[in-house]
């Protein structure tokens, strides 16, 4: 049942400590000193958001983001650890070695008006600049989705609802506060917001937000690419990645992040069978406590609209596969980085890795032998192997590639059909050079 909304001042409903499951061990050492000092100095000092809404829920909470009535420069003159950032809304972000506390200003509430001098829009509704200070009470309703304005309050340990959050969280169900169609304009990342925490939190996505995300996808087009970027690590990158890529193809997301590997997956079974292998494997790796990199997945999406326009690049220039691999590499994801801002970390190592496959095929002679020790061997590798599960590449040169890597010097000299004394690239007998990497192993 849809929600409906009032905006006049009310009492939250407070629910003491004893009525939740809110400890204060589920939350960081780092969070808890910055809520104490706020409130030993006499501000008011509230964990918000996620932190709460995870601890309810039974999850390990790892973000822990503050809500306060002191300012920015107030903050600031409290912690020397503590830097301000932000355009469109101030922060205070306190550095604890590699932990980082956010520390936010309660926020007024907008009403909605586009013509305020302090509040700036873009031509689509999207909120670029808004430093407007408030009360908690107002703060609540800048808050996105109801599972998130849940205040604990460092002062009593108490849990402070204004909305209805407490209820929502019970029944797992996503609800947009104040009118969807509006909200998803003033910031259309949210769309993704819904998707992610649907996904992470196996939340329903109440019917009012389902249906204003479907009449609304093409808003993403007016996002900065870079914060898409941000957005992607987020969905992509903590373990529920499958679930989230159904999500967004069913709500028409997807095509606005990787417009050119929608439009093959929309055509080509067996790329989606490949991509969904390897989200479900990214995920298997996360829970397993293994480290992930975008650059793998990223190849993954890219991966069958690089193999076209390389076909296409072949077809038109006289090109090595090799050659037309690696142009049609940088042209795609120069595309790309009109929709997802890439880094160029991430997307040297993913052109250089998707080029690298036609080398699987050759495996005699030195220059095949000389690959093992290429840096980025082993993304090769495991890329090819992902492929060859999916039926894309020969299973038994995947085996032979698998094997020699356990082989010791005079076993891979007989894998290769290497004559015995050939020289390897850097013009040192073979034999002698896997012997002093033998003795580093």
């Amino acid at each position: 049942m849809k929600k409906s909304w009032s905006k006049k001042k009310s009492s939250p409903k407070v629910s003491p400590r004893a009525s939740h499951n809110v400890s204060r061990e589920e939350i960081s050492r780092s969070a808890l000193k910055v809520l104490y000092r706020l409130h030993k100095s006499g501000f008011q000092a509230f964990l918000v958001g996620g932190g709460v809404r995870d601890a309810l829920l039974g999850l390990h909470p790892k973000d822990f983001d503050i809500a306060t009535d002191a300012h920015p420069e107030e903050v600031r003159a409290l912690f020397g650890n503590c830097r301000l950032i932000g355009r469109r809304f101030r922060l205070a972000h306190i550095r604890f070695g590699k932990e980082i506390i956010e520390v936010a200003t309660f926020r007024a509430a907008s009403n909605g008006d586009q013509n305020r001098a302090d509040v700036e829009h873009d031509h689509a509704g999207r909120i670029l600049r808004d430093n407007v200070y408030g009360s908690i009470d107002e703060d609540v309703w800048r808050r996105d989705f109801t599972c998130n304005a849940l205040y604990y309050n460092i002062a009593d340990f108490s849990i402070w609802d204004y909305i209805g959050g407490l209820e929502d969280v019970r029944r797992k169900r996503l609800v947009l506060i104040g009118d969807p169609d509006r909200r998803l304009r003033e910031d259309p990342v949210r769309m993704l917001r819904a998707v992610r925490f649907a996904a992470k939190l196996d939340f329903t996505i109440e019917a009012s937000v389902d249906q204003s995300i479907r009449k609304n996808h093409a808003l993403l087009s007016n996002v900065p690419p870079a914060r898409l970027f941000d957005e992607f690590l987020k969905m992509f990158q903590v373990g529920h990645s499958e679930r989230t890529f159904e999500l967004l193809r069913d709500y028409d997301l997807f095509s606005s992040l990787f417009p050119e590997t929608d439009d093959a997956l929309n055509d080509d079974e067996s790329f989606l069978a490949f991509v969904r292998a390897a989200l479900a494997n990214t995920d298997q790796r996360v829970r397993s406590e293994k480290s992930v990199t975008p650059m793998f997945l990223l190849g993954v999406f890219l991966w069958e609209p690089v193999r076209r326009h390389a076909d296409q690049l072949r077809s038109s220039k006289k090109m090595s596969v090799v050659q037309s691999l690696t142009l049609a590499a940088y042209e795609i994801s120069g595309l790309q980085q009109s929709r997802v801002s890439i880094p160029r970390r991430f997307t040297s190592a993913m052109r250089e890795m998707l080029a690298m496959q036609p080398r699987f095929e050759v495996n005699r002679g030195k220059r095949a032998l000389n690959f093992l020790e290429h840096r980025r061997f082993r993304a090769a590798y495991d890329f090819m192997i992902l492929r060859a599960h999916c039926g894309d590449f020969d299973e038994g040169l995947a085996e032979f590639w698998t094997s020699v890597q356990t082989q010791n010097t005079e076993e891979r000299r007989k894998s290769f059909q290497m004559q015995q004394g050939q020289r390897s690239n850097k013009g040192r007998r073979l034999g002698r050079r896997r012997r002093r990497d033998d003795q580093k192993e």
